[in-house]
């Protein structure tokens, strides 16, 4: 169910706390595959499942920037902020890749509300997003994820 803010100031008031978990999104190979096409990265871990079989996985992977990629999909499924007329990407503080995702696995991200800052026709966000691996104790991705906000 997605947390609804109608305010910017609902926003504010959440800063320091887990906000939302999204749905679990499951990770296929054609998914992996499509993402080798679309970015030019066709490493043998990823794409060629007899090798990657024998490598240190025994499965493909997908991509750290596929998983990287599902933040978007994290916050559609998560949060809505009524009074924003739309919503920008401005950057990224820090990322890291802490775990594989096996092909199959099902994923999904915490959004834990860093900071709501106001700005010229606006608010800037950061969520501190983790994002988890079913079955796994150890995050596959941690990111500090700026948004802007605007009215």
């Amino acid at each position: 169910m997605k947390k609804q803010f109608k305010t910017f100031d609902e926003v504010k008031a959440c800063v320091g706390q887990d906000v939302a978990s999204s749905p679990w999104f499951s990770v296929t190979q054609e998914q992996i595959n499509l993402f080798a096409q679309a970015t030019n990265d066709h490493q043998w871990i990823h794409i060629d499942k007899d090798k990657a079989a024998a490598g240190p996985f025994g499965t493909t992977i997908a991509h750290g920037f596929l998983t990287l990629s599902l933040l978007p999909q994290f916050f559609d499924k998560t949060i809505e902020v009524a009074e924003a007329r739309m919503g920008v990407n401005y950057g990224l503080n820090k990322v890291r890749f802490m775990a594989p995702v096996l092909v199959g696995s099902r994923l999904r991200g915490h959004l834990h509300l860093h900071s709501a800052t106001p700005i010229e026709g606006g608010m800037q966000v950061q969520w501190n997003v983790t994002i988890e691996r079913e079955g796994s104790d150890k995050p596959v991705c941690v990111a500090e994820s700026l948004a802007r906000l605007y009215v």
